[in-house]
């Protein structure tokens, strides 16, 4: 009995811990000084606001727990996709784009309006 109530409190202690992580949605304001949204539940979709390449789809990212977030960026000036990843940090993210497995990677630090 004991160990079926713990294995409950510590899977609502989980998915309690999982709901006060931070959101991914909501406007960001790029390096380059333009306005990105990201968008949706489970997978989420990069879009620019403002800027040279407004309405411009430029990424898709899906949660990979603990505020880490995987999938592709692209870049909108040449419109080549990368393997990217995301870090979410208060009102910080760090976006990265990476090639050749890894070996070369563009990263910037996007934050949020």
């Amino acid at each position: 009995m004991f160990g079926k109530v713990s294995l409950a409190l510590a899977a609502t202690l989980m998915l309690s811990g999982a709901a006060f992580a931070d959101p991914i949605e909501g406007n960001w304001k790029t390096q380059a000084g333009d306005t990105a949204a990201i968008g949706g539940s489970g997978s989420f979709s990069i879009t620019l606001k403002s800027g040279k390449y407004a309405g411009k789809t430029i990424g898709s990212l899906k949660a990979a727990g603990d505020n880490k977030y995987t999938g592709n960026i692209t870049d909108p000036a040449n419109d080549k996709t990368y393997s990217g990843k995301a870090t979410l940090s208060g009102t910080s993210l760090k976006m990265s784009g990476c090639v050749l497995g890894g070996l070369i990677c563009k990263s910037q630090t996007w934050h949020r309006l």
